[in-house]
């Protein structure tokens, strides 16, 4: 009578050690067959991990492009809505004179507005808890921009012969 455990799938029992020291043969057998089975997982978690890297690579230009189009949109409507407001001024008035002097104006006020905020925000920057971590966040970006670089010639050295 055979031993259902210790059958394989096909039905036939296992062949039987023929070296006495088998146990340890059998355990370095699993520890391989262990960094076998990790280094595939890896190994999928890598294609993975470049798959996702390629779609960022791929959104990063569509961001871009993104960015553009709602620019041009908002200088657009920006341009339209202060036609309205100075069609409006105009009416108002009853001068086309006072209604580009009132338009001129706002925007001098907007942008007074816009300097002093970025001007704040520069201050900010300044201030030497945001000034370490500013260093710090360009310090590692610059070394991530190197060694990608380094990493991006070295692949291209591998791949021509």
């Amino acid at each position: 009578m055979s031993d259902p455990v210790a059958e394989d799938a096909s039905g036939s029992p296992p062949p039987a050690p023929s070296s006495p020291s088998g146990p340890s043969s059998s355990l370095l057998a699993e520890l391989g067959q262990l960094a076998r089975a990790v280094r595939k997982l890896f190994g999928a978690q890598l294609h993975l991990l470049a798959a996702e890297l390629g779609l960022a690579r791929s959104s990063v230009s569509w961001m871009l492009v993104a960015g553009l189009a709602a620019t041009v949109a908002g200088v657009g409507l920006g341009l339209t809505l202060l036609g309205l407001v100075g069609v409006l001024l105009a009416a108002w008035f009853g001068s086309w004179i006072w209604a580009l002097l009132a338009l001129a104006l706002l925007q001098v006020l907007f942008l007074l507005g816009a300097i002093l905020l970025f001007r704040r925000c520069m201050h900010w920057m300044s201030l030497p808890a945001t000034r370490s971590e500013w260093s710090a966040m360009m310090h590692e970006t610059l070394r991530r921009a190197d060694q990608d670089v380094v990493a991006e010639s070295k692949h291209e050295g591998d791949v021509e012969p």
